[in-house]
């Protein structure tokens, strides 16, 4: 299916800079793999099971509770800034080829490591990156973004009052962004945890950090939203804010009106760089179910169902025989997944998992995700207009990549507005698909909904399409809307449609 750019950018909050100690010396932070490190090999096992975290909390902020008045925000900040750190990471990077080809830039003057060009050799220029972070046990746990220390060889963690010491790097998981750091040191002060699921929607957040490496900034603002589902970011339900949140902020802390962490600053939306009134945070029941997998192993594990989903709209909510537009559409089960060996099917709607409803898309991915490998879960699910339980034993998320799954074309009628032929021998073969029938025209009802010529439809309000005379049979009972499962450039989308008289 072809790719539509955002019309904003999703960046990263973290600082970086290279081949300066400047923490304002700042290139590009719209593309979080060129101004961000590439890799990093940690040491975690070593060591990781001895972290023992204790938590010596701090006491709740006195906070006016009664609506309309605001928390203490002096008093926040007063009491849990001395918890919050400054990460700052250096290494190296391969020099870009026009960096290489300037032998008289600052970046390779002098620097340890770098070669001008014409002495053979992989050039590489010094980096120096910038982020926040905060302290959850006495004896020098740490919270941060993955992203902050991703390629870094040397972490140095900054406290409040001037301190700083090496961190070691326990483990990072890049699905949700999150890493912990150690550090030798005790009596350390923390941040009282809190309880993101508490949080509404107009509730007050406060943020601490070190936007563009003035640390111990403070920011407030509203929860504008929850549970959202960013592109490339599925599995996180993130915490959508106003605060304010600029490049250094990444792996702060997300306060709520009472003091205690709620989440941990991560992205935002951005036109220019800068804040622009949207901010997201990783809630810290996600953070901490990471934390406690990284503590214990050195790594973090996610479960994996095998199946492509996407949001209901009415539409298809009416085409399924739904009520309510809730839930997780099946648009694709994975051959050999944990989904296909449950008997999920392509039209199931999935809306409870365990018991926790799956009101989107996302809830679905986030809920099973932040499950271990092996864990059973219990899916509602609603097929052929009933409702059934389905139970599957989650496999584990190793990226493996999704496989996509000559007559002349036969008008299916009017109303629905497709000309249709079965795939050709060839075509099943390069598409990997037994069954379907390609879209030769489309107009009226069809092409108002959005499909187009070369799509290959697969099944009609969730039955596998077999025959032209199948879809033609649907549309002799004249439904109100009907939902299209089509494939388009090896993805998998269902589509409503609304058929015209």
């Amino acid at each position: 299916m072809t790719k539509h750019p955002l019309t904003v950018a999703m960046i990263t909050a973290g600082v970086l800079a290279a081949g300066t100690a400047a923490a304002l010396g700042l290139p590009n932070w719209l593309n979080r793999s060129e101004t961000q490190p590439q890799a990093v090999s940690v040491d975690s096992a070593q060591g990781a099971a001895a972290v023992t975290v204790a938590n010596t909390s701090p006491p709740p902020v006195p906070v006016l509770s009664v609506a309309g008045q605001v928390p203490d925000y002096r008093a926040i900040a007063k009491q849990s800034g001395p918890a919050v750190v400054g990460v700052t990471v250096s290494g190296t990077r391969a020099a870009s080829a026009q960096e290489q080809g300037m032998e008289g830039h600052p970046f390779f003057r002098g620097q340890p490591g770098a070669q001008p060009r014409g002495r053979g050799g992989n050039p590489s220029v010094p980096m120096r990156g910038q982020g926040s972070g905060f302290i959850v046990s006495a004896d020098g746990l740490i919270l941060t973004n993955a992203h902050v220390v991703q390629g870094a060889e040397e972490v140095t963690v900054k406290l409040s009052d001037r301190r700083e010491f090496v961190a070691k790097v326990l483990g990072s998981d890049a699905i949700t962004d999150i890493a912990v750091l150690r550090i030798e040191a005790s009596g350390l002060p923390t941040v009282r945890l809190g309880d993101p699921r508490q949080l509404e929607v107009g509730d007050p957040v406060v943020a601490i950090g070190a936007p563009y490496g003035l640390e111990q900034s403070v920011t407030k603002g509203i929860v504008s939203a929850k549970g959202r589902s960013l592109p490339g970011d599925s599995v996180v339900p993130f915490i959508q804010t106003d605060a304010a949140v600029n490049p250094g902020n990444s792996g702060g802390p997300l306060f709520d009106g009472s003091g205690a962490v709620v989440g941990i600053n991560a992205q935002i939306y951005s036109q220019s760089g800068g804040f622009q009134g949207v901010s997201f945070a990783i809630p810290i029941d996600v953070a901490l179910k990471v934390r406690d997998q990284i503590v214990a192993t050195g790594k973090a594990s996610h479960g994996r169902l095998g199946v492509q989903v996407q949001d209901l709209n009415q539409d298809l909510a009416n085409s399924f025989g739904l009520k309510r537009a809730d839930g997780a559409l099946v648009a694709q089960v994975m051959s050999g997944s944990a989904a296909a060996a449950a008997g999920l099917q392509p039209g199931d709607v999935i809306s409870e998992v365990n018991g926790e409803p799956v009101v989107r898309a996302g809830s679905l991915s986030s809920l099973i995700a932040l499950s271990s490998p092996g864990a059973k879960v219990k899916l509602k699910v609603w097929r052929d207009h009933g409702w059934k339980e389905i139970e599957a034993s989650l496999g584990a998320a190793d990226g493996d990549r999704v496989q996509a799954a000559a007559a002349d074309a036969a008008p299916t009628g009017s109303r629905l507005g497709l000309a249709l032929r079965p795939l050709s021998r060839d075509e099943q073969r390069e598409s990997q698909l037994d069954q379907g029938l390609v879209v030769e025209g489309v107009s009226g009802a069809a092409e108002r909904a959005g499909i187009e010529r070369g799509d290959v439809l697969l099944a009609i309000n969730g039955k596998p399409v077999q025959s032209i005379e199948q879809v033609r049979g649907v549309m002799s009972k004249q439904p109100k809307s009907v939902a299209l499962l089509v494939q388009r450039d090896g993805e998998k989308l269902f589509v409503p449609v609304t058929p015209g008289g």
